[in-house]
């Protein structure tokens, strides 16, 4: 990637969470869950910038300490109807009164999905350019085998049931697992949406695509961080550690 390509992350982690409460905070492995996330973009050797976009006082605070540019949100962004999208605009429109011109490319990052590989965020960044993509998620390898209630009971969607195919000659089918995604910043301002223009996928490991939304995810996520940081999957100490 060329020297001067500028590549800012943004983190939006707003305060309310119906399903589970503080959820952005939660101690994970030890440690509140959106700290793992801003780690993650602070070890990425093409990010120059991490930005959190909040309207909670706390999450600010972490997020201030350990170095991150916080963005306060307004409220009206900051509802459960409020899009991501709308807090990453946000937060370009905020560098710009600063005099900052819009960076080449945006990584955005899920704080509710901790579990990256270390390089993880720069595999993609470097995805996106050599693909020469416009934007990419970040995704895991799906069952081949899936189905659907239609309207005449179930259907195989993904394979023909009464044609079943081996898994060896299966195109492979991708979860958007909602991690990292990369993008333009005119992807952003053109469509309102994080996809657009010619779109790549990043696969990340099966274990790394797990989202927390509910108590028991926690669980479940919280046994991978801690069972899986000796295999370099759950990167959470600063780049010079």
């Amino acid at each position: 990637m060329p020297e001067f390509l500028e590549v800012i992350a943004i983190i939006p982690a707003r305060g309310g969470s119906k399903r589970l409460p503080g959820k952005n905070l939660v101690p994970l492995a030890g440690s509140p869950l959106i700290s793992h996330t801003i780690r993650h973009a602070q070890n990425a050797r093409r990010v120059a910038g991490v930005y959190v976009s909040t309207d909670h006082d706390e999450i600010a605070s972490v997020a201030s300490t350990m170095g991150a540019e916080v963005v306060r949100r307004p409220a009206e962004l900051a509802t459960d109807s409020a899009s991501s999208e709308s807090a990453l605009l946000h937060v370009l429109d905020a560098r710009r009164t600063t005099g900052l011109l819009d960076p080449d490319l945006v990584v955005f990052l899920q704080c509710t999905s901790p579990i990256r590989a270390s390089d993880d965020i720069d595999r993609a960044v470097e995805r996106l350019l050599q693909t020469g993509a416009d934007s990419l998620f970040s995704a895991c390898r799906e069952t081949p085998f899936i189905w659907r209630d239609g309207v005449q009971g179930l259907e195989s969607v993904t394979y023909d049931c009464h044609n079943r195919i081996r898994t060896q000659n299966w195109v492979p089918h991708y979860r958007e697992n909602g991690s990292i995604y990369v993008l333009r910043p005119w992807i952003l301002q053109n469509y309102k949406n994080r996809l657009g223009g010619k779109i790549a996928v990043h696969e990340m490991d099966f274990w790394c695509s797990f989202d927390l939304d509910s108590p028991q995810d926690f669980e479940l996520i919280n046994w991978i961080a801690v069972t899986m940081t000796k295999d370099g999957f759950f990167l959470a100490m600063p780049r010079d550690a």
